[in-house]
């Protein structure tokens, strides 16, 4: 483990691993580097691939308050370690924040690619209550980390009620509430792009470097058409749909998604 820091102070840790071009991942919500430590280690038999905690989870530090800004600097400090342009991977919420790191630092990244970023763009999956941040923030200082969580699937995520109930008695549930209180900073990311609202056209113009927008053939319609609405509105970007694929596909089919991204990365 290596780690470096970040404007505010930010210890942000992350694995090396790999030689060649060097691709950095970036996770989604709730996730910590453990979680694409497979897809990684695929990786870096073409590439060097910094794989990294985000801020306030595994063995990277937190500095309040929060704000979207400190991601990308996180992700900033990152490349700027490597000394040399990047490629970007970002799965789901992660692949917002890999797109706004593109089009914040758009000479710093050379392709990115993007795996089902939830946006909300029509009546294909119910808007995300506006409250929801607010709500989830009250659980959480009133030390409800399940409740918080639960709140999360089942009005962020659309996870019926039953299924998040499973999910609570399941040993994966205790590594999800570690990492509960950065819920907030997720939405924060995802707050005005899951409103049921087309895409603002000009918000990620500077994200003109070649674009892979990927999804699973098996995921729920609305990712379908998050990833049409965004390829309409980047420069250069292309949207491929991955056979008997779905939304958790980056860990538990990497092989597929790494055969993706490494045939668009070295083309």
């Amino acid at each position: 483990m290596k780690t470096v820091t970040s404007k505010d102070g930010t210890k942000i840790a992350f694995d090396r691993i790999g030689n060649g071009p060097v691709v950095i991942l970036v996770d989604s919500a709730l996730a910590d580097r453990t979680i694409c430590a497979k897809q990684a280690a695929l990786l870096a038999k073409e590439f060097t691939v910094i794989n990294f905690d985000r801020r306030g989870r595994g063995d990277s530090t937190d500095t309040q308050p929060y704000a979207v800004e400190r991601e990308l600097e996180d992700i900033e400090a990152l490349i700027d370690g490597m000394g040399e342009s990047v490629f970007l991977f970002g799965s789901s919420s992660g692949a917002v924040l890999a797109l706004e790191a593109a089009n914040k630092f758009p000479s710093k990244v050379k392709k990115q690619v993007l795996y089902e970023p939830p946006f909300i763009v029509d009546d294909s999956h119910a808007p995300v209550p506006g409250d929801l941040i607010e709500r989830i923030k009250t659980a959480l200082a009133q030390g409800k980390r399940s409740a918080a969580l639960k709140l999360f699937f089942s009005n962020a995520m659309g996870i019926p009620g039953i299924f998040v109930f499973i999910m609570s008695l399941m040993p994966s549930w205790s590594k999800s509430k570690a990492v509960a209180h950065t819920l907030p900073y997720d939405l924060t990311l995802m707050r005005d792009t899951q409103s049921g609202k087309p895409l603002s056209a000009g918000r990620w113009a500077a994200a003109a470097m070649p674009t892979l927008v990927l999804t699973g053939e098996k995921s729920e319609g609305f990712f379908h058409k998050a990833g049409d609405a965004l390829v309409e509105v980047l420069a250069n970007a292309k949207h491929k749909i991955l056979k008997d694929q779905h939304h958790g596909s980056v860990v538990m089919s990497p092989d597929v998604v790494v055969a993706e991204m490494t045939e668009f990365l070295k083309a």
